[in-house]
């Protein structure tokens, strides 16, 4: 009989197209080698060209996903995508300390907050921002925003190293326990250098840039290779390190998909080319 693995859960919106959200947080989980479980918020209707719609899934629903396999299953670490609406991260967040996962349960929690997609379609509504702030960070872990999150939730705009650690200052001090500012999108530096802090230790996780524009769903796959980490039992900078590496593979190994933009590859991980 097989070894029962270690269980990873996210909470977040289906992606249609299959490169980002529940889809991409799933296969994840799976080339990272924890069994995934899920808790759909809502359910979009996008491809590779963009987001044409989206209808949230009743917050009751979502709530029930959680305590379902929360209670049964159990769960060694978890992540937060595209929550959409201001009642479903309160639902949640009260939820995750029911199930007690989060700052005061001790089960890994990573926020990812998603705020809008890559094609810049809105995925969260303006009430939801202080949701964010005011309920999901203080129970966070890790936070892992991209420079336009780092501006939606703080009013700051990152240019330059300098005012990335100023970003994770300021995210920290809105509860969260560690900040990954993610600097894939900031222009004039040669390589690709993410910024975790917990307010004592700084790490600046740097590695190279790709010539691809086909980068859906990059945030979502590397929270998840995070929370994959986590769940192994790994510590934040060890698990940020992990995810690190396993993003650039991914990117590298990334692939065009209908006429717009194609996914991120979590591929390599099954295919030999890397461990």
């Amino acid at each position: 009989m097989t070894a029962t693995p270690r269980t990873a859960l996210t909470i977040a919106g289906s992606d249609s197209g299959g490169g980002a959200g529940i889809q991409a947080d799933l296969r994840t989980f799976f080339a990272c080698g924890v069994h995934g479980m899920s808790a759909i918020t809502a359910v979009t209707v996008q491809n590779s060209l963009g987001v044409q719609g989206f209808s949230e899934v009743p917050a009751e629903t979502v709530t029930a996903q959680i305590r379902a396999v929360a209670t049964d299953m159990g769960v060694d670490a978890a992540k937060t995508g595209m929550l959409a609406t201001a009642e479903i991260i309160t639902a949640v967040a009260r939820t995750l300390d029911e199930v007690r996962i989060g700052r005061e349960g001790q089960v890994p929690f990573v926020v990812d907050p998603v705020a809008a997609s890559m094609h810049g379609d809105a995925l969260l509504r303006e009430e939801a921002l202080e949701a964010i702030r005011t309920e999901l960070l203080p129970r966070a872990t890790l936070v892992t925003p991209n420079l336009d999150e780092v501006r939606l939730l703080t009013g700051l705009t990152v240019t330059d190293p300098g005012s990335q650690r100023e970003a994770a200052k300021a995210l920290l001090d809105l509860g969260a326990q560690w900040v990954l500012v993610k600097g894939g999108h900031l222009e004039g530096v040669p390589d690709c250098v993410d910024l975790l802090s917990d307010g004592t230790h700084v790490v600046e996780l740097t590695g190279p840039r790709y010539d691809t524009r086909h980068t859906h769903g990059g945030g979502d796959t590397l929270a998840s290779a995070i929370t994959a980490s986590l769940a192994k039992g790994l510590g934040v900078p060890d698990a940020a390190e992990a995810g690190k590496r396993f993003i650039e593979r991914a990117v590298a190994e990334s692939y065009p998909l209908g006429s717009g933009i194609g996914p991120v590859s979590p591929f390599w991980r099954l295919s030999g080319a890397g461990h």
